[in-house]
């Protein structure tokens, strides 16, 4: 019998689970020995500093490169085998994006490709003052962080993977737990701008700020993707959260602002907004900041050093789309890491 790779997941974001899901799901369990260590669990729903629990969290289109096309159909098919499974952890929901204007033909064709016939363009039944003109309607899955996070460790412990809660400060630190021969997965997120060894300059943080809020009657995805606000960097949305009564409504979209404090004229801003479309009955619940990671390549493969001993695969800067992008990625890092170990 054949020794198991070492496999040590830096970071315990959607990142970082999902791919010690795809490591030890499978024929990969008899290849791969996998533990994650991390700052933050998923069991910390209160930190700032740990974007997961924060995010929406859905599938709605946010490119046109056919590669992260591709990594979101994977993961609208996944979310779509766990809806069916039953989990309670995904939901199937109507949407609408309203625009100003058609979204361009090639964003029209990754939608067709994910929601295929679903998909349709009719005018906007907005107020006119919310600057669009446009609705594309299909239907997505929506997930809950708060429950989704947890759901993955839970079967990643059953399936022998450990928890460790540690701050690591090198990427060196990291590889010496991997040993000689072993793999690190860097789920790192903007913690990879400081990591001694990787100090990825490239990552920027993006302040995302939102509003939690107890909606009942909220049932349907929307969002506006013409920005307002006093520097147009607020995007008008509502996103539905499964398993509960709440809805996600946001937020901001601020590049290179690392405030993660409640702005509260902003939020005013957003609540009012939001109120003018909603059901009477909804109330706030929370209001909160944070910041996601962003660089323009979030996925790769190298050597921990010349020496060549440690294997590393990157893992991380997918801004806003981390969850929607998170299984098709992940898929992709494991059959790199495979073909890495063979040659």
């Amino acid at each position: 019998m054949s020794t198991k790779t070492k496999v040590v997941v830096l970071g315990s974001g959607v990142a970082g689970l999902t791919a010690a899901h795809v490591l030890t799901d499978g024929a990969n369990a008899d290849q791969f020995d996998v533990c994650i260590v991390a700052r933050d669990l998923p069991e910390d729903f209160h930190s700032q500093a740990y974007a997961s629990p924060w995010a929406g969290a859905n599938w709605s289109p946010m490119n046109m490169d056919e590669r992260l096309t591709g990594w979101e159909k994977r993961t609208v098919e996944k979310w779509r085998e766990m809806e069916a499974e039953g989990s309670g952890l995904v939901m199937y929901e109507k949407s609408k994006i309203y625009h100003k204007g058609p979204p361009p033909e090639k964003l029209q064709s990754n939608y067709k490709a994910i929601v295929g016939s679903d998909y349709a363009i009719s005018p906007s039944d907005l107020p006119d003052d919310f600057g669009v003109d446009t609705v594309s309607t299909f239907t997505t899955n929506s997930i809950n962080p708060r429950l989704y996070l947890p759901a993955l460790k839970a079967e990643l412990e059953k399936r022998g993977v450990i928890f460790t809660r540690q701050r690591v400060i090198s990427l060196d630190e990291v590889c010496e737990m991997a040993g000689e021969g072993g793999v690190v997965v860097n789920a790192t997120a903007l913690g990879a701008r400081s990591l001694l060894g990787v100090e990825d300059k490239k990552m920027y943080p993006v302040r995302g700020q939102t509003i939690l809020v107890e909606a009942p009657n909220i049932r349907e995805f929307m969002a506006c993707d013409e920005p307002y606000g006093p520097n147009n960097d607020y995007l008008f949305y509502f996103i539905p959260r499964p398993g509960s009564t709440e809805a996600l409504i946001g937020g901001t979209y601020q590049p290179g602002n690392w405030d993660v404090s409640v702005n509260w004229d902003t939020a005013n801003a957003m609540w009012e907004k939001a109120k003018r479309l909603m059901d009477p009955t909804c109330t706030l619940s929370n209001t909160t900041s944070v910041c996601v990671p962003l660089v323009k390549a979030g996925l790769g493969l190298r050597r921990s050093s010349e020496k060549k001993t440690t294997l590393v695969l990157h893992s991380y800067g997918f801004g806003g789309a981390g969850y929607q992008q998170s299984w098709g990625a992940a898929e992709e890092g494991v059959e790199l890491l495979k073909k890495a170990l063979k040659a």
